[in-house]
């Protein structure tokens, strides 16, 4: 029980931090707004303690220096990382590198430069942290790099409501008469929906045979949700590039469904994909880990490092970066006995227990004591 309520205070300003104010130098635009709804928090409300949890950087030193406040952060995403920084130095097109950028040289050499410049204030200000906790290894390399602060900085797992997908069975399914692949994720350009319907085009192409690993047998269900009107979009966009491919009767949509919907489409699904090149950490991925599905994730970021990792000595799933790449990884599931599929799902179940809200808990307020212990004095 709490010896006092919890007090809100609502700021009014929270515009200021929105990514749509900022057509152009996004970064930088909601940096700066963050200064402004930071000091608007803090002329409202001067705590002893202030932990940011948002990713607003630049607020750290506005609460150190004018605040006279302990600070601390719980990093789920670097601003910027080096990861970003090669892509624009290698001119790759991405999401956030478009390709009017990246097919010119003068533009990406500006970029890097503005990149370079944002990377060096936002280690200055992150480096103002009394106490630092990141979500994942990936996030810990780049903090590192970054904040340069390796006493100070911990890994803390973000909470995980795995127990809600420990009921859905765990067992054999050699009877099956077709095979979904799930994914589960917002319909977001990072997310690469794209790449999971074409890979799943390449393994239809690819097998002709009949039963399980047969065209007839499989099925694509991509599950998600619209924040607004781009994300529809982009969901119209998904849907035609299911009929350009020919895959469309083999490819479900289900948006905004419920949370019972999720977990039953869960508990049929043979495969869970992940398509998302350096997921910070992929929360997603652990709910179909924790499901009992055989997890086929992207060869990156927090899936790569710390989730699909060998759990006792045992494999927990799957890693592609490519077409190609993840069309093989799905046929070879497939194609694995239902005792083997089996035993690689009861691996992934149990490893993730490591991720739960109660280990979470511990965790976090094992980071926080030597924080809260200066304020006790």
């Amino acid at each position: 029980m709490l010896s006092r309520p919890i007090q809100f205070v609502y700021l009014r300003h929270r515009l200021l931090v929105e990514p749509g104010l900022f057509p152009h130098f996004t970064l930088l635009g909601q940096s700066v707004g963050s200064i402004f709804l930071g000091w608007e928090a803090l002329t409202e409300f001067v705590p002893d303690l202030y932990i940011d949890s948002m990713g607003y950087a630049f607020t750290l030193p506005l609460f150190r220096y004018l605040g006279g406040c302990s600070v601390g952060s719980y990093v789920h995403y670097p601003t910027i990382s080096t990861d970003m920084l090669s892509v624009v130095r290698e001119r790759n097109p991405r999401f956030n590198n478009p390709d009017y950028v990246s097919n010119s040289l003068f533009l990406s050499a500006f970029k890097v430069v503005y990149y370079c410049i944002f990377a060096l204030l936002y280690g200055m200000a992150g480096s103002c942290s009394d106490l630092i906790m990141v979500n994942s290894s990936w996030t810990l390399d780049h903090i590192l790099s970054l904040w340069r602060a390796p006493n100070r900085t911990s890994v803390v797992f973000p909470p995980c409501d795995v127990s809600a997908f420990l009921d859905v069975p765990l067992e054999e399914d050699g009877d099956r008469k077709c095979h979904s692949i799930v994914s589960v994720g917002q319909f977001r350009p990072e997310k690469d929906h794209r790449l999971q319907i074409r890979a799943f085009k390449k393994v239809l192409d690819r097998t002709r045979r009949e039963g399980t690993g047969g065209r007839e047998a499989l099925k694509l269900v991509l599950i998600g949700g619209c924040r607004n009107h781009e994300d529809e979009d982009r969901v119209l966009m998904l849907k035609g590039l299911c009929q350009e491919l020919g895959v469309a009767d083999r490819v479900e949509f289900k948006l905004n469904i419920p949370f019972e919907e999720l977990k039953r489409e869960m508990g049929e699904a043979t495969i869970g994909l992940h398509t998302m090149w350096n997921e910070h950490f992929g929360i997603g991925v652990v709910e179909c880990m924790a499901a009992g599905k055989v997890i086929l994730a992207h060869k990156s970021g927090g899936p790569k490092l710390d989730i699909v990792v060998p759990f006792e000595g045992g494999q927990t799933g799957f890693l592609a970066d490519e077409e190609d790449g993840y069309a093989e990884a799905i046929e070879r599931i497939l194609a694995l006995s239902p005792a083997s599929r089996l035993q690689i799902r009861r691996n992934a179940r149990q490893s993730v227990s490591r991720f739960s809200d109660q280990e979470f808990e511990a965790c976090f307020l094992a980071a926080m004591e030597p924080l809260m212990g200066t304020l006790e004095r």
